[in-house]
């Protein structure tokens, strides 16, 4: 049976966590007609420490939860999940699939002018190896060096983007990259909070590439190639903002704690967020 869709269906997004909502913001800011459904899998985080089986469980019931909402569109905000489950579930899914990793690649080759590019990420992104093969897909020949960066996640969620701490965690992981490296990715959702003090550590003439940011466009490309794009502003939505009312948030546990990350890395609490379970035959609402 052939899915009927339209282009007033919202978009979905899940990601282990509260990272993705860098991802949220950046297709907010591209996007600022359509409407977005957000899953934060909060009770199972991290996804790194996960066999690839249990990442491609975790994934589909994710997947299948925001499917199940009636969106147009998927977006795999989760580095981990974009490397170890997407081929799982695009399979299970009539809809588009975008992950991350992909359109930040794809991003770095096509701005790396010495092909001499770094990725920072987490422990298991990095060794999947899937920046690497990405980027040397869209050019081959390109020089890549990943780098795990783990302890810039609870920076980022902390609020401690500029300080004397994050200055000195930062100098140490990123010092040697600065000789080694004309582009950067960020290849963690949370990295973006930290850019700054990134960017000053890497140097000014390295450019950053936001995962986030380049899968929005990517994603914004292909919503109009697809004549799946909100063309007019949903109803009441002249003047949006992050986490408005038109847009609903869900976590799997800890929704307090969730609405703190999204007020630093958004400047506003989720006006709609929800508890929920997606595992098991039943997806019911807490």
């Amino acid at each position: 049976m052939l899915l009927t869709l339209d282009t007033n269906f919202p978009i979905g997004i899940f990601d282990s966590g509260g990272g993705g909502l860098t991802v949220y913001r950046a297709l907010h800011e591209h996007l600022p007609n359509e409407r977005f459904i957000y899953l934060g899998d909060t009770a199972r985080v991290p996804y790194g420490t996960k066999s690839l089986a249990t990442v491609e469980r975790y994934a589909f019931e994710n997947a299948r939860f925001l499917a199940s909402h009636g969106i147009k569109l998927l977006v795999v905000a989760c580095n981990t999940a974009s490397a170890l489950a997407l081929p799982a579930i695009r399979s299970a899914l009539k809809i588009d699939v975008v992950g991350v990793i992909g359109p930040g690649a794809r991003a770095a080759a096509a701005l790396s002018k010495g092909k001499r590019i770094g990725v920072v990420a987490t422990e298991s992104t990095v060794q999947s190896g899937a920046y690497t093969r990405a980027i040397k897909k869209a050019d081959a020949n390109a020089t890549v060096i990943e780098r795990a960066c783990p302890l810039f996640v609870p920076l980022a969620e902390e609020g401690w983007a500029d300080n004397e701490v994050a200055r000195t965690i930062a100098e140490s992981y990123l010092a040697d990259l600065r000789s080694k490296t004309d582009t950067l990715v960020l290849g963690c959702t949370h990295y973006p909070i930290l850019r700054d003090v990134i960017q000053q550590t890497i140097g000014e003439e390295v450019e950053l590439i936001d995962s986030g940011e380049a899968t929005a466009a990517e994603v914004k490309t292909l919503l109009k190639e697809k004549g799946l794009a909100r063309l007019t502003p949903p109803t009441g939505a002249l003047e949006r903002q992050l986490c408005d009312d038109l847009d609903h948030f869900y976590v799997t546990d800890a929704a307090d704690r969730f609405a703190r990350v999204a007020e630093r890395f958004l400047g506003s609490k989720p006006s709609r967020l929800e508890a929920v379970e997606v595992w098991g035959d039943d997806q019911l609402r807490c």
